[in-house]
């Protein structure tokens, strides 16, 4: 019996069900429970189907989340609702990739913002798709509901989105006068404020705006080596004796959104929106965690002496090694007293090297930062044509602007970088919806457009390749064109056969513009290949990045067409139990290597492409005092798409040190999903997921990229779980008292494409008078770690206001969010650590 069979045979399970906190949800997603039923939990409506649905009747893998359960747990951005939803990964960016969201599910996903690649996870604010990682790490402002759906959804969203969609609905206008306003204040000086008003214009127009800012400084102290460490080598970066440089992970961000409901006659509605977020936030937290690199560009200088890097205090070059470790085993250094040495950097985000021909644009300096400006307009009409018949438009722009810079922790520089992305797009989606045969036929038929001119732009500083360039703007216009179908039809009242089909059409253009820092043109071939007797290619006597020669003005053009379907059937045995089973299918296009080093590392890599089995129930048992859904699935993934540290070559050879998306391989992909709400009296709620995933790969790619069949994707781990408990006290000085608790497991990930468990790496560095240093040991795994957050609210019973207490981390875990890990190369690693126990006030009213 196959995997396949045997997943259907049992029908076994599919997810659908989620924790919800027990408050009261939101007015437009959730519907009463039934008379004396009060213990059990509000239905949440999706529209994972086209249409809207109870969240227990819906035949797909979908966690939703109501704005009230979010605030239960004080979750304000779209990384936190990962804990507690199975098999999904979300996680802040590292300082590297700049301001965005690294997001898998099921395996599938990107860490990778360029524009080169598509996401592997679809990212929806009210329907409309956004294209790119940068700018998608979304505040969880004025939301009436999260839906995250697992599994392709190539038949059911706005793009194909090949592992899963995550999709937030925003509060619509009501015109009813409401209104609130929140203040936070806590660790790090954090200082939140959040608001809106609704209100009632005329009759039948209403606006809602809203608003959010957050402030907290930085939990990464930056600190100079040299005052710290006094008769060091190390030159000073300091101003004055203060040996604080400043700090990494700090946050600036505001955010408002003006949203207009128009109902001009009784069948029509028209919902407008505008919005805008500004960042301004300190460079990403980072501490380093491995060095070992001599600091010495090939060859000597003009007057036969050492390149440096970093030339010290005596003139010697200063080696990038474990003195500049703070914490850890790679650690041999000792941090000044007075300061958390698991959160120290000595990042001076200034590349002191010496200037000669052929590193000719030293000494460079950066302003540690993290910028976006994000901006969007969006206009929805739902016109009710007749009682059977609807019509949907989704028209939308948006614009962002995201600048950001990264520095490896230490005073000598290996790499460094500011860059920046720029993107504009517009969309259009259509969807006419209709029933027949006495309303069991339900159907959808549409159209999507999609268009986005994106643009990156980079200060690349690499001392570890011996180049220092301009990496464009290299412009990336992409269109995707799509056509889709789907239809329920129920032959009997408990029984619904879904199919659903979807043709999309994908064009991208890549173009390469590659100049020396100050605008001149790249002169080549370099000296060395013509046979001149210089160390190399980045050696003195060649001309500055003469490596990358040829590649100005290249460009690529990449064009693709699909079709993909779902077929799925659900019976409802009675109000309680829900079975279901689908096959769907689903790609991710494919594209051109953004980051070459020379013309012949120019290449294409192919769409990836999933056949996904999928089997589930749904329950409400003991009169809906339990809830409990599982899903099990298969996925037949092919030519599976990821970032690999090397440029594979056409012999199968290992090619040179590059970041190339490539397709790696096949895989099958199964696991198993829990989700379970527990009522047991009507102020007790327990909730909890788990989740398994057994990723194999079953073929590799015909290049040598480093990969082998063990391994498995970044950010996906095998076991998540969570558990949360939250219980209410009546009649508490005029109002209710709850006490919430959260915690969240999830085993050991990687970050890369290619696993590396702790490995140890012969030294090229040199300690302190030219000795040896202790072996190292290189890694690109985060282990397992427990997360817990506790939460205590009072709500006033009659006038509106609340006062919450949390504390996050409450065991005050060292762990990492992410990791930069090329260290055979670049010879370094540094990690992004997740922010230690914190607290928080919050007071907030409503009226």
């Amino acid at each position: 019996m196959t995997i396949r069979q045997t997943l259907f045979g049992a029908s076994l399970s599919v997810l659908a069900a989620l924790p919800v906190a027990p408050l009261a949800l939101a007015q437009d997603s959730a519907s009463t429970p039934p008379a004396g039923d009060m213990q059990a939990p509000p239905d949440i409506i999706v529209t994972a189907q086209f249409r809207s649905q109870k969240l227990q009747d819906t035949p797909l893998a979908i966690t939703a989340l109501s704005g009230e359960a979010l605030e239960a747990r004080g979750q304000t951005n779209i990384s936190e609702v990962a804990a507690q939803t199975p098999n999904v990964t979300l996680a802040p960016q590292n300082g590297y990739l700049g301001p965005g969201i690294i997001a898998f599910i099921r395996g599938v996903g990107q860490s990778d913002p360029n524009f080169a690649l598509e996401p592997g996870v679809g990212m929806y604010i009210d329907d409309v798709y956004l294209p790119t990682l940068t700018g998608s790490l979304l505040d969880l402002m004025d939301l009436d509901r999260v839906e995250i759906l697992r599994g392709p959804q190539g038949t059911l969203a706005g793009r194909n989105s090949l592992g899963g969609s995550i999709k937030l609905y925003s509060v619509k206008p009501k015109g009813d006068g409401s209104g609130m306003l929140e203040a936070t204040y806590g660790s790090y000086n954090r200082i939140d404020m959040r608001g809106y008003i609704d209100l009632k214009l005329t009759d039948n127009l209403f606006l809602r705006v809203s608003g959010a800012s957050k402030n907290r400084d930085g939990y990464v102290k930056r600190l100079d080596y040299a005052l710290t460490h006094p008769g060091s080598n190390v030159p000073t970066q300091a101003t004055d004796a203060d040996p604080e440089l400043g700090t990494l992970g700090g946050q600036s961000f505001i955010a408002t959104k003006a949203a207009l409901r128009w109902l001009p006659t009784d069948n029509v509605e028209i919902n407008v929106s505008a919005d805008y977020t500004r960042q301004r936030d300190e460079a990403g937290a980072s501490v380093l965690i491995f060095a070992n690199k001599a600091g010495i560009f090939p060859g000597p200088s003009a007057t036969g002496g050492p390149r440096p890097w970093l030339a010290g205090v005596n003139g010697t070059p200063v080696a990038l090694n474990c003195a500049f470790v703070a914490f850890g085993v790679n650690s041999c250094d000792t941090p000044p007293s007075g300061y958390n040495k698991k959160f120290i950097s000595y990042a001076t985000f200034t590349d002191n090297a010496t200037r000669d021909g052929q590193m000719a644009y030293k000494p460079l300096s950066l302003d540690p930062h993290s910028d976006l400006d994000n901006y969007g307009f969006a206009g929805t009409i739902d016109w009710t044509i007749s009682d059977t018949l609807a019509l949907k438009s989704i028209t939308s722009y948006r614009h962002y602007e995201a600048d950001w810079s990264f520095a490896e922790g230490a005073p000598v520089q290996s790499s460094m970088f500011e860059q920046q992305q720029t993107n504009t797009q517009w969309s259009q989606e259509l969807r006419l919806s209709g029933t027949a045969l006495d309303r069991r036929l339900d159907y959808t038929v549409g159209g999507f457009y999609f268009d986005t001119k994106g643009k990156f732009t980079g200060r690349i500083d690499l001392n570890y390749a011996g180049i220092d360039f301009l990496h464009g703007p290299d412009p990336t216009p992409a269109k995707n064109k799509a056509l889709f179908a789907n239809v329920s039809f129920k032959p009997v009242d408990a029984l619904t056969l879904t199919g659903g089909i979807r043709s999309s059409w994908d064009e991208k253009d890549y173009g390469y513009v590659r100049r020396n820092p100050d605008g001149t043109a790249i002169q080549g071939p370099c000296a060395f290949f013509l046979g001149a007797p210089t160390a190399g290619p980045t050696g003195e006597g060649n001309s500055p990045n003469c490596l990358l020669f040829g590649l100005n003005g290249l460009g690529a053009h990449f064009k693709s067409q699909r079709t993909d379907w779902r077929v799925a059937a659900d019976y409802r045995f009675s109000s309680e139990f829900m079975v279901y089973a689908q096959v769907s299918t689903g790609y991710r296009a494919g594209g051109v290597n953004p980051r070459p080093f020379y013309p012949s590392q120019v290449r294409a890599f192919s769409p990836e492409t999933i056949t996904a089995y999928e089997a589930g129930f749904k329950t409400d048992l003991f009169n809906r005092m339990l809830r409990f859904n599982v899903s099990a699935f298969f996925n037949d993934y092919k030519n599976i798409i990821l970032t690999v540290f090397n440029c594979p070559t056409d012999t199968g050879a290992e090619g040179t040190p590059c970041l190339q998306p490539t397709n790696v391989g096949s895989a099958d992909v199964k696991g198993i999903e829990f989700e379970t709400t527990i009522r047991p009296t009507r102020n007790l709620t327990f909730d909890g997921s788990l989740s398994y995933l057994d990723f194999k790969y079953t073929s590799l790619g015909s290049a040598n990229t480093g990969v082998t069949l063990d391994m498995v994707p970044p950010f996906t781990p095998k076991w998540k779980w969570n558990v949360g408990a939250q219980y209410d006290v009546p009649d508490v000085l005029g109002g209710e008292l709850s006490f919430r608790l959260d915690g969240s497991y999830q085993s050991h990930i990687y970050v890369d494409a290619i696993n590396t468990d702790a490995t140890t790496v012969s030294t090229t560095a040199v300690g302190a008078g030219g000795g040896a240093l202790p072996t190292l040991v290189a890694t690109s795994r985060i282990n397992g770690y427990f997360l817990a957050n506790g939460r205590v609210t009072w709500r006033s019973a009659d006038d509106g206001w609340s006062a919450s207490l949390e504390v996050r981390n409450l065991t005050d875990k060292y762990y990492f969010t992410s990791m930069n890990t090329n260290f055979s190369s670049v010879g370094v690693l540094s990690g992004a650590p997740g922010l230690p126990r914190t607290w928080a006030v919050t007071i907030k009213k409503a009226f």
